[in-house]
């Protein structure tokens, strides 16, 4: 990890040590031999942590650390002595150190404890500088991100927000597929017109039939009254069909229809009526995979599917977690009138580490708890769910030296093959994206895997 540590000791053989060992292991250092000359260096040139001997003649290091505390909060500062104590420990922190190392350590503990000094430090300037993003993010309505996968998805629906043309918002469930679709809505011509909603998978099929279309009276048992339906309701607007990769198959037709014709039929009526409405699906659906099992039409496919928009899961979004969870904090801080303000560096640290599997919707549920717990004007780690608390990243490392370690290349490929497609969440089509194979290939290999479902 790289970082510029300062070296405050007044002893030069101490310095000339912990700067040689933290060299060796990567760091940039300099150091002084007296207090005052450290903050003199402090003062003109920038350090991601500050080591400084607690014992020295002339400024003390209690006196130093809380000098620097009071100019250069920002830094942090490790404090180290052969006096090691309680006393002296807590006399430190109350001073502002960071950390706290008795005298003698292994170099490796000094490397570990800077190491975190400058991670916090990274952390803490990032929550500080999404912070203020979060307040001037207004690129494209309540849609928060920096990312590149996030700016790709945006830059696509602006291109296309003042045409009429059928979208298809595709991504994992909880990554903000409807916050997409209203977004859309409101930059497109049609922002005066109402945006009306419907879960394809929350109803049968006769129910969905009724709520799109509608119905007349007398129409089936129990249709005392007329009904107007969703797709009348949205006329002069949107109408977004949310999960429609589980819209039963024998109403697909019908839904295939009014989309061709623009017209709509109502159960039991004679009469054809007009529509004029936008249509904006969405599905966590891997929707190609579900025409070729013949489970979705392909002229329906097709008809929704003119303009194809992913949205990324929050995993694969880098520091734009941080930029949500702070836009999460001021917004149920205000609503509950709890006084917290943002996040610690620790709790950060654990929100970049997580994978977040629910998306955003996960996100927004761990800030609303972690608000609510907070002791502090900052969301500490202690307030984060256990879960992602003691969560740990996984990583796989390639590294031996051994030839009878090394795999052969088809078990390199099938690993992978397969940690892309749990990555995805089985979505198929887009692992054949991210693996540059198409979609045959792919299946080829996950049959001779014995995966293929």
């Amino acid at each position: 990890m790289p970082g510029r540590v300062l070296i405050i000791d007044d002893e030069p053989d101490v310095c000339d040590l912990l700067d040689a060992g933290l060299k060796k292991r990567g760091f940039s250092t300099s150091y002084r031999t007296s207090g005052e000359e450290g903050l003199d260096l402090l003062a003109t040139e920038d350090f991601d942590v500050v080591v400084a001997d607690l014992q020295m003649k002339g400024m003390t290091g209690l006196t130093l650390c809380e000098r620097i505390v009071g100019t250069r909060p920002d830094v942090p500062v490790i404090v180290i002595t052969a006096f090691g104590s309680l006393d002296t420990a807590i006399a430190a922190i109350r001073a502002g150190a960071y950390d706290f190392l008795p005298k003698p350590f292994e170099l490796e503990v000094l490397r570990i404890a800077v190491e975190r000094a400058v991670r916090h430090r990274a952390l803490r300037d990032e929550v500080r500088r999404l912070r203020r993003a979060a307040a001037e993010a207004r690129e494209f309505e309540e849609m928060v991100g920096a990312s590149a996968a996030m700016k790709r998805a945006t830059d696509l629906l602006d291109r296309v927000a003042d045409l009429d043309t059928s979208v298809l918002i595709t991504g994992e469930s909880g990554t903000g597929k409807e916050l997409a679709a209203r977004a859309l809505h409101r930059r497109s011509a049609r922002r005066s017109g109402p945006f009306v909603a419907i879960n394809c998978a929350a109803m049968p099929e006769a129910l969905l039939e009724s709520e799109l279309f509608g119905h007349v009276r007398g129409a089936f048992t129990d249709a005392r009254a007329a009904r107007t339906g969703l797709f009348q309701k949205a006329h002069g607007g949107t109408l977004f069909l949310d999960e429609i990769g589980d819209m039963p198959i024998g109403l697909q037709p019908k839904l295939l229809r009014a989309l061709q014709e623009r017209t709509v039929r109502p159960i039991g009526g004679d009469d054809e009526v007009a529509v004029d409405v936008r249509i904006v699906s969405a599905t966590n659906r891997d929707l190609e995979a579900a025409v070729e099992e013949r489970r979705f039409r392909e002229d329906l496919y097709y008809r929704i599917h003119v303009v194809q928009v992913e949205m990324p899961p929050l995993r694969s979004r880098g520091t734009d977690i941080l930029l949500l969870a702070q836009r999460f904090v001021e917004k149920f801080a205000a609503t509950t009138g709890r006084p917290v303000t943002g996040l610690s560096p620790a709790a950060a640290d654990k929100l970049m580490g997580y994978a977040w599997p629910g998306n955003v919707r996960e996100l927004s549920n761990c800030i609303e708890r972690a608000v609510a717990l907070a002791t502090y004007e900052q969301i500490g780690a202690e307030d984060l769910p256990e879960k992602i608390r003691a969560h740990e990243a996984k990583h796989v490392v390639v590294a031996t030296d051994d030839p009878a370690e090394l795999l052969p290349l088809e078990d390199v490929e099938r690993r992978y093959i397969l940690r892309v497609l749990e990555a995805v969440r089985g979505n198929k089509t887009r692992a054949a994206e991210l693996l540059k194979l198409d979609r045959a290939t792919l299946y080829r290999k996950l049959a001779r895997y014995g995966t293929s479902d």
